[in-house]
């Protein structure tokens, strides 16, 4: 077999139907977020603004967070020196996982690599070990969900997408004895939409079920403290697992889960998605802790962020632009149509300095492309101004249907 013909031939399917991937090749300013320079492959640069990164409060340019992980590093060096299970666990570790549980209130805290592996290795843990037991799992749920639970190779139920009703049609038909686990998101990442949470709670302690909350497009950015939609509704207590990661809203890498002290020390010591993989490096979990500390106290970035939120979609509204209606601080703008969504990507950033990445099929259906725009507290009127002209712009461009007042 010619292999690389292969491979051809399928990249090749991706460049027709318009769903071909491109990096932009960019260097964020420390201090200047959301401005990056952008590198070209003839070796010129563009100055650019960001509207599609998930640093939704540009933490990852705090000097609090910059600050702690300098330091740390002339403290401990670069590296984690390996796996905590040979190299030892980092103090640094420990004092996050401390923050990360308090934030939820929960005993216990584990610390992953990132968002995808603590999913994939909870889930894929939990599910894979608990003789008999069936999951219930959103539609929409991520990636990484998806794939720990078929890692586990356990019984699997899918809900309608936010359906409490019909999770409870589906639980009502299995063997009550079994033992069950709901697993499900706070934050819906491409349409920006939350889900019933209490209403899933519900249902779940009615048949017995664990609850596994993922909660990643939500930590830092809602709640009192930054501790989610779960923490904003007052009913963390109910969720047996919350997930969350260190590499959106607080601005640096890394996953993690909270629970109580056995079911942590369970993955902990059952998880090869934990046990065989090199830990965060310390830098990277003072500055964590740092950015978690400062966001539990401060109201400031989210009450800003939710203000520009808010300016950009009346922004789009004026314009006509069709952006999908919900209540978090994901704008979703309509395309629904994948050449034409990555054809407005590139002029935008081309002609007119805006980065702002196409979503296409197969992270989104067919016919529902989109740009999806996430604003900062850092981005100015004038960037938003210029932001929705473009949008205009090109919208007659290419001959797209206007939003009706």
């Amino acid at each position: 077999m010619n292999f690389d013909a292969f491979f051809e031939q399928r990249l090749s399917g991706l460049r027709e139907a318009g769903n071909y991937r491109v990096f932009a090749d960019l260097e964020r300013h420390a201090g200047g977020f959301p401005r990056a320079t952008r590198h070209l492959p003839d070796g010129s640069t563009q100055e650019v603004t960001v509207w599609c990164s998930n640093d939704y409060l540009g933490m990852g340019q705090n000097p609090l967070v910059t600050s702690a992980m300098k330091d740390t590093i002339d403290l401990c060096g670069a590296g984690a020196g390996g796996t905590r299970n040979i190299s030892g666990t980092n103090h640094y570790h420990v004092l996050l996982e401390r923050e990360l549980a308090d934030l939820h209130g929960k005993e216990s805290a584990l610390i992953f690599t990132s968002g995808y592996v603590s999913n994939w290795a909870a889930l894929g843990t939990l599910l894979g070990n608990i003789p008999g037991i069936i999951v219930y799992s959103d539609a929409l749920n991520h990636a990484s969900m998806i794939e720990g639970i078929r890692h586990s190779r356990c019984i699997k139920r899918v809900f309608r997408h936010n359906d409490a009703a019909d999770l409870r049609r589906l639980m009502a038909m299995d063997d009550p004895a079994a033992p069950k686990l709901v697993a499900f998101e706070s934050v819906y990442s491409m349409d920006g939409d939350i889900s019933p949470i209490s209403d899933i709670c519900d249902v779940a302690d009615e048949f017995g079920a664990m609850t596994y909350l993922d909660e990643v497009h939500a930590v830092g950015m809602y709640g009192p403290r930054g501790g989610g939609i779960a923490e904003r509704e007052g009913i963390m207590h109910r969720l047996s697992v919350i997930e969350g990661t260190l590499g959106k809203a607080f601005g640096v890498m890394g996953g993690y889960i909270t629970g109580s002290a056995v079911l942590c020390d369970f993955i902990r010591s059952f998880a090869s998605g934990f046990i065989f993989t090199t830990a965060l490096p310390p830098a990277l979990a003072a500055g964590a802790t740092a950015s978690i500390k400062h966001l539990k106290a401060s109201q400031l970035e989210r009450r800003r962020h939710q203000d520009v939120v808010a300016k950009v979609r009346k922004a789009l509204d004026a314009h006509g632009i069709p952006h999908m209606p919900n209540p978090s601080h994901i704008v979703p703008v309509m395309v629904g149509n994948a050449a034409k969504c990555k054809w407005i990507s590139d002029v935008m950033m081309e002609r007119h300095g805006i980065y702002v990445q196409p979503i296409n099929y197969p992270t989104v259906p067919v016919k529902t492309e989109r740009l999806r725009i996430t604003p900062t507290p850092l981005h100015t009127e004038a960037d938003i101004a210029k932001l929705s002209m473009a949008l205009s712009e090109l919208w007659s461009q290419c001959a797209l249907a206007r939003a009706v007042a």
